[in-house]
């Protein structure tokens, strides 16, 4: 088996269009900080709004793919390939190139003509960020495109998956189709909660995914949510996380890992051996100085990225959590969900 492409990401692939606001912006539509939603009608005006009256930046995103061009940033060149789907417009081109550029990721891309590229508007307010998402063409992919011969041909090659929640509004087919073939030949299967609403609006979806999972990483909000949703009566992330842990699993040969980030606090790792009493681990995020931080849109999904890459190179739970939290203290140095252009190479912190 070729040693090329061994992580395989789905996701939605998006344009974001990051500019700086105050909370008259978010007000007026309706926006929360720090919160993600899927645009409603109300919402298109703002997309327009970002680029003429404030200075946009654009930038390629969607978590699933930032989680990935941060995993190829902490990789050999060629280990991680990004499927979704995208319009046939310079947009799309310009999502490709920019993950080319991020260490070679491959993207694989199923195109949908008559609709345009989705695009995601990114408002920062101080160190806070609110997501609007129209996904546009990334709401369209299909299944029929993750079976063709050629797109199959890298599923088989692969041996971790990665999943971005914010898929179960688009092709759960496709996501139970890579959970089913990682159970059948014992693959690390993994998922990101991705947003609150994920947990509420779309339970059911998520409930049918979850049991594939092997690693299962969301922040708190998202904890939150889900246990509200579920009805936990919980409000303690640490409990919440070993619920995750203890959830009915496919593949009894893994244990079932819980990957919850709090921002600044600890982040808490639940770790279930075959349905036993979850092991509880915590580990303090170093903190980088105020003035250092420069936008933290994209943190959660670099956490995700330097993890996975500490997964394929076959680290430690600790070193991964450790690579996680390494690669987000970068990002959130960066501008939007990006790292840094000089290459910066992995060292355990201390």
């Amino acid at each position: 088996m070729s040693s090329e492409y061994t992580l395989f990401c789905l996701g939605n692939p998006l344009l974001d269009i990051q500019a700086t606001a105050d909370q008259e912006l978010l007000d007026r539509y309706g926006l929360k900080e720090n919160d993600a939603i899927l645009a409603e009608e109300k919402h298109l005006p703002l997309y327009n709004e970002l680029t003429t009256k404030y200075t946009a930046k654009f930038l390629a995103g969607g978590a699933a793919q930032n989680a990935a061009r941060g995993a190829q940033y902490v990789l050999p060149p060629r280990s991680t390939v990004y499927v979704g789907c995208v319009g046939k417009d310079a947009t799309a081109d310009k999502l490709r190139e920019a993950c080319e550029a991020q260490g070679g990721v491959r993207t694989e891309y199923r195109v949908e003509p008559d609709h345009p590229t989705g695009r995601c508007g990114v408002i920062i307010t101080g160190h806070h960020r609110s997501m609007v998402t129209e996904l546009g063409a990334a709401n369209h992919y299909k299944i029929e495109h993750l079976k063709s011969p050629e797109i199959w041909k890298l599923v088989e090659n692969a041996k971790f998956f990665y999943i971005g929640g914010y898929h179960l509004t688009v092709c759960v087919p496709a996501i139970l189709a890579l959970g089913e073939h990682a159970e059948q030949t014992n693959k690390i299967f993994s998922m990101n909660l991705s947003a609150p609403f994920l947990a509420t609006f779309f339970k059911e979806q998520m409930d049918s995914v979850l049991p594939y999972c092997d690693y299962i990483i969301g922040n708190e909000a998202e904890a939150l949510a889900y246990s509200e949703s579920h009805d936990l009566k919980a409000t303690d992330i640490t409990e919440i996380a070993k619920h995750l842990a203890l959830l009915p699993k496919k593949n009894t040969k893994r244990s079932r890992v819980v990957v919850i980030t709090q921002g600044t606090n600890p982040t808490i790792v639940a770790t279930s051996d075959h349905g036993e009493s979850p092991k509880v681990q915590t580990f303090p995020v170093h903190v980088i100085e105020d003035k250092d931080i420069v936008d933290t849109n994209g943190a959660g999904d670099a956490f995700a990225g330097g993890f996975l890459g500490g997964l394929v190179k076959g680290e430690s739970l600790e070193t991964c959590v450790d690579m996680g939290q390494w690669l987000a203290s970068w990002g959130i140095r960066e501008l939007g969900p990006a790292y840094p252009a000089e290459k910066k190479v992995y060292t355990k912190q201390t």
